[in-house]
């Protein structure tokens, strides 16, 4: 279910003046610096609270007290709510969806990429609880919903018009370099170890594989998300660096 905005987004300004007070805290402006240098969050705003922002997206607890969230500079200080509806202006239309029979560990990890690259929802297929760990808390701001198993899957799919395809090296699959990646539609991963089960193959309209150049017969799972996701990403995304 998307979130029905409730904040109005701050304009270039407000963002600045958020974005200058995180500056003058973090030293953000250092010589030769990365833009994001406040990895270890910030401290309370600047100058008190005669000086806080009122914008209905900033949220008072984390300017009193300093914000030490796995965000990136812009959002510092925002409420978690606007953050999200600030999110839904620009998800990507790609999906990810994940098989989960083991409580794979992976999983975590796959939704933390999924939210760096605007994936706009992750499917858990198969068990309802997953292991949140490797997901730094980012699932807060990543819609995540759940499939009783891959026939829920197909059927939500079928309705929305997207189609599935499977990332995995078993017969039939097309390198991923030389696909071309629908607009919309939902990348599916299995479990760590087996890949995916036969069901998911079946309902796939396409299958991926990663090439890879060395001895190993395949990579991590997480990672081959990360890399579909950016595959996507430089073929499709229209904010992009160009």
């Amino acid at each position: 279910m998307k979130n029905t905005p409730e904040f109005e987004l701050p304009s270039d300004g407000e963002t600045a003046k958020a974005g200058a007070a995180a500056t003058e805290l973090s030293d953000l402006t250092a010589a030769g610096s990365h833009p994001e240098r406040s990895t270890s969050g910030v401290g309370p705003w600047p100058g008190g609270r005669e000086t806080w922002p009122t914008d209905a997206h900033f949220d008072p607890e984390l300017l009193e007290h300093g914000d030490s969230r796995n965000v990136v500079d812009r959002y510092r200080y925002w409420r978690t709510e606007a953050i999200n509806t600030d999110l839904d202006q620009q998800r990507h239309s790609f999906h990810v969806a994940i098989e989960n029979w083991q409580h794979d560990m992976n999983i975590g990890s796959i939704v933390r990429s999924a939210n760096a690259f605007g994936a706009d929802t992750v499917h858990i297929v198969g068990r309802r609880r997953w292991n949140k760990r490797g997901a730094m808390v980012t699932d807060r701001y990543q819609h995540v919903e759940h499939r009783e198993d891959i026939d829920a899957l197909v059927a939500w799919a079928r309705a929305e018009g997207v189609p599935i395809i499977a990332i995995d090296n078993v017969p039939g699959c097309v390198s991923m370099e030389t696909f071309d990646w629908p607009e919309k539609c939902v990348m599916l991963f299995g479990q760590e170890g087996p890949g995916l089960t036969g069901e998911a193959i079946a309902a796939s309209e396409a299958i991926v594989e990663i090439t890879q150049y060395g001895s190993t017969r395949s990579i991590n799972a997480s990672a081959a998300a990360a890399v579909a996701m950016y595959s996507w990403v430089m073929q499709r995304s229209p904010l992009r660096p160009r």
